[in-house]
C-alpha cells in the first residue's frame, strides 16, 4: 500500500492572524488542529527549516536520556500547534509519568525523546516542543487533538531494564501494511525503508512507537518486517488503535549501527594486524 501524505490543518480562526497561537495556562486563544491521512501537505513544512528560534529552558543534567521500551501509559493529546515564541508545541494529558516531573525532564512520547518545558500535576498535563527534525523524523505531525500516545519516562539508576536500551532517537518511519489476529494475539507487518531495513534481524530488537519488541521475520524482497503483540501489550500500547496504511516511529537497535560504523571505518581490520 503506498505510503500517503498526511498534514495537519488549523480549524482555528486563528489562521487568518500572521501569528497563530495555542492555549496554555494563561489566556491565550485555542488552536484546535486536525489530521487529515491524505490531503495537502500539512502547515508544520512551513517551520521544517532550521530557522533560528527564541531559547528556551535548558537541561542542566548533560547525562543522555535513556529509555528501556517499556511504556508506562498512554497519555492524550490535548493540544498540538504554534507557540507564542513561533515554535511547534505538543500538550499531553497523562498521570504516571507526571510522577517526580521537573522541567528539562525527558519523556518518551510514541518513542521521541522529548523536553518537559511546562507541567501541570494539578490539572495532570504536560508540554514539550517539536523541533523541524522531529517533525521531518517522526510521525508526531499526525497526531491530532484526543490522539492516544505511548508515554515513558527516562530510567534512573534504580530502574529495572525490561526491555532493551532504547534512546529515544527516531531513525524514521515505518508504513503499516497488515494487522492479523491469531488467537488473542496481533501479528503487524509493517514497511520501512532500506536504509533501516538492513538494521532489522529476525530475533532482534526493535522500538516501535517506542515499544520494546522482538522482530519475527525480515522480508528483505518486500521491504518489511513483522512482530506479535500478544493480548496483555495490546491495551498497554497503541499500536493495536493504528490501522493499515497508519506511520509507526521506528528506532533500530544502535549496536548494529555501532558495528557498521566500526568496520566502514578499518577499525576492526587495525586491531586484527596490530
Amino acid at each position: 500500500m503506498p505510503l500517503s501524505s498526511s498534514s495537519l490543518t488549523l480549524t482555528s480562526s486563528t489562521l487568518k492572524s500572521p501569528t497563530p497561537t495555542i492555549t496554555s495556562t494563561h489566556n491565550s486563544q485555542i488552536t484546535n488542529l486536525r489530521f487529515n491521512p491524505i490531503s495537502k501537505p500539512t502547515f508544520l513544512r512551513a517551520f521544517f527549516p532550521l530557522t533560528p528560534r527564541k531559547p528556551t529552558r535548558r537541561r542542566t543534567n548533560a547525562v543522555q536520556c535513556l529509555f528501556t521500551g517499556i511504556v508506562e501509559e498512554l497519555g492524550t493529546v490535548k493540544q498540538l500547534g504554534v507557540a507564542p515564541h513561533g515554535g511547534i508545541e505538543l500538550k499531553i494529558a497523562a498521570k504516571t509519568v507526571l510522577g517526580g516531573v521537573n522541567l528539562g525532564d525527558s519523556i518518551a512520547v510514541n518513542g521521541t525523546c522529548l523536553t518537559v518545558t511546562e507541567f501541570d500535576v494539578k490539572v495532570s498535563d504536560f508540554t514539550v516542543g517539536l523541533s523541524p527534525e522531529t517533525l521531518r523524523k517522526t510521525s508526531l505531525a499526525e497526531l491530532e487533538s484526543g490522539s492516544l500516545v505511548n508515554l515513558e519516562r527516562a530510567v534512573t539508576p534504580t530502574s529495572r531494564m525490561g526491555g532493551h536500551f532504547v534512546q529515544g532517537h527516531v531513525d524514521g518511519t515505518a508504513e503499516i501494511v497488515s494487522m492479523v489476529p491469531e488467537g488473542d494475539s496481533l501479528w503487524v507487518k509493517v514497511r520501512a525503508e532500506k536504509d533501516l531495513l538492513k538494521y532489522v534481524v529476525p530475533k532482534g530488537f526493535i522500538a516501535v512507537d517506542g515499544t520494546s519488541l522482538t522482530v519475527v521475520d525480515v522480508f528483505d524482497d518486500e521491504g518489511c518486517f513483522n512482530f506479535m503483540l500478544v493480548a496483555y501489550t495490546q491495551q498497554k500500547v497503541v499500536i493495536p488503535l493504528k490501522k493499515v496504511g497508519h506511520k509507526v516511529n521506528l528506532e533500530v537497535d544502535i549496536l548494529g549501527k555501532y558495528v557498521e560504523r566500526l568496520l566502514s571505518s578499518g577499525f576492526v581490520p587495525s586491531i586484527a594486524n596490530s
